[in-house]
């Protein structure tokens, strides 16, 4: 498996991966992104930003997510807990993998790349957050070595409440 940017010819099958998502996620009963997002546009967005990241196994996508430095604007406001430290962090946001890859790695590769970036750029600190009925992806960030540190909002009355994580890179 590798990890690297999202080019455009990538485009139709990240945009699969995230209907896969959408999917597996109202067949478990998560309301996450049941509302039509993340789709096709995203994904040429965050190739355009130069954030957008895939995993391939043998030439094929496996796996889509968005890794950036920007701060999170819905991070600015933590309740029912507090942030590690307030310094620059990392962020990934919009992870999903293909259904017939599962249990594969493939989370893995992207909170190792986003700690790798945060290195390469000086940060110490990575964020994420997810859909509190989104379990899968919670057992991923928790075992990656994130921390909950208490919910965030998302401004949609479909998205809500999120479990927002943090991570200190040790040196």
């Amino acid at each position: 498996m590798e990890i690297r940017k999202t080019r455009p010819e990538d485009v139709d099958a990240a945009a699969a991966i995230y209907d896969q998502a959408r999917a597996y996620m109202k067949a478990r009963g998560v309301r996450q992104w049941q509302w039509g997002y993340p789709v096709r546009e995203t994904v040429l967005s965050d190739i355009e930003d130069g954030k957008g990241y895939v995993v391939t196994d043998s030439g094929r996508v496996i796996g889509v997510c968005y890794i950036t430095e920007a701060p999170e604007p819905t991070y600015e406001v933590i309740e029912n807990g507090e942030w590690l430290n307030d310094d620059p962090y990392v962020s990934v946001h919009r992870t999903a993998v293909a259904n017939d890859c599962k249990g594969k790695g493939v989370g893995n590769l992207f909170f190792e790349e986003a700690e790798r970036y945060a290195r390469r750029i000086g940060y110490r600190s990575l964020r994420v957050d997810t859909h509190p009925d989104n379990l899968s992806m919670q057992r991923l960030i928790e075992k990656n070595g994130f921390t909950a540190c208490g919910t965030i909002y998302i401004p949609s009355e479909e998205n809500g409440p999120r479990i927002a994580y943090q991570k200190i890179i040790e040196d």
